[in-house]
């Protein structure tokens, strides 16, 4: 039998309580409702994956997740691991509509493809380094509430500040920019509206900061998915970088958004997309000349460090958006990256992404 034949899938929930509301325009979780993956080789290597998926965004839960694990388990089991493109190709087929399902699966596989041939995921996507620098949110919610945050992110080293807006209104959301620009006066400053504004709601929202004298750096999302056009305008218009997220979710998405000019850069999220889907997406961005965000969901150290190794080893991403382990109050893993001053770096990791159970 080949050492790299896939001989066992296992999937669980994994609960992970959060520190404060997860709050965005379009909901406010206070749970991260994600499922944890073992893949196991032939030989014994195990991988481990992390599902997150996030309602608001995608439409998935926990439930319909396991479900989607489930009903290709079967598909997956005796396939070598080596295959991993083909394999991808697959869950995209029978999986079309559960992108954190597809990306979990990819990385429990890739993980153990790392750990069998010992070498460490940034390797395995490139090598361009081993570092990030990182932004950590203040999520929606009232004016206290952005001070006290905007203290305590600054307190931990990091310099770039991402605002969580569209839930309150524009001229209440300038108020919350105002005071974190107060905090944190040497910070840099990205708003992500997460689809929650109106191309005019926009337009109030920059008139407002450029007013107040608050500079922008990058405004993320401002309109829903679905309105091509209004992105399209905000990118013609605005002296503020615009970031797509929502509206890119495939290959096809980043494609669009190049020929209609719909954005300045895209936000990358594993969990939005899949892993191979990902790297489509990154291929032709850094072709069209667009600019590369690196995100996620809610995700734990174990997704967040597989994101920071296929950033940081593809290389070209101008922002990174690897935050949520930290609004994560307590989990059961060790290892995978290491943060100090806003940096994360995972160079130490010498196979897969790093990350065990405890």
């Amino acid at each position: 039998m080949l050492p790299t034949l896939i001989t066992d899938l296992n999937f669980e929930p994994l609960d992970l309580a959060l520190t404060e509301p997860f709050a965005i325009a379009t909901g406010a979780p206070t749970m991260a409702s994600n499922v944890l993956i073992r893949l196991t080789l032939a030989d014994g290597t195990v991988g481990l994956g992390e599902s997150a998926p996030l309602t608001a965004v995608s439409g998935e839960t926990q439930a319909s997740t396991l479900e989607a694990l489930h009903s290709v388990r079967q598909a997956v089991l005796g396939k070598d691991a080596r295959g991993w493109r083909p394999l991808a190709a697959l869950l995209g087929e029978a999986l079309p509509g559960a992108p954190s399902a597809r990306c979990g699966l990819e990385l429990a596989l890739l993980d153990a493809l790392g750990r069998h041939h010992r070498m460490p995921l940034f390797a395995f996507f490139g090598g361009a380094g081993t570092g990030l620098d990182i932004d950590m949110t203040v999520t929606a919610g009232d004016e206290a509430h952005a001070a006290s945050s905007a203290r305590a992110i600054i307190a931990r080293g990091i310099r770039t500040i991402k605002v969580k807006v569209g839930a309150l209104s524009a001229e209440e959301d300038v108020r919350r920019m105002v005071i974190i620009r107060r905090e944190a006066p040497g910070a840099r400053l990205f708003a992500d509206a997460n689809g929650g504004y109106t191309v005019a709601q926009s337009r109030t929202f920059l008139a407002g900061l450029e007013a107040e004298g608050v500079p922008l750096a990058l405004f993320e999302q401002p309109v829903p998915r679905e309105d091509w056009e209004g992105m399209a305008e905000l990118t013609r218009s605005s002296r503020v970088p615009i970031c797509a997220d929502e509206s890119a979710r495939s290959a096809k998405d980043v494609l669009r958004l190049a020929r209609e000019g719909g954005a300045h850069g895209i936000n990358l999220k594993l969990m939005k997309s899949g892993v191979v889907e990902s790297l489509a997406m990154w291929n032709l961005a850094r072709a069209s000349g667009m600019e590369l965000m690196m995100g996620g969901m809610v995700e734990s150290t174990l997704a967040m460090s597989s994101a920071a190794h296929f950033a940081a080893g593809l290389g070209g991403f101008d922002y990174a958006d690897l935050d949520t382990h930290l609004f994560i109050r307590e989990h059961s893993f060790r290892g995978g990256l290491r943060m100090r001053d806003g940096r994360v770096d995972i160079g130490h990791v010498q196979a897969g992404h790093g990350v065990d159970l405890d």
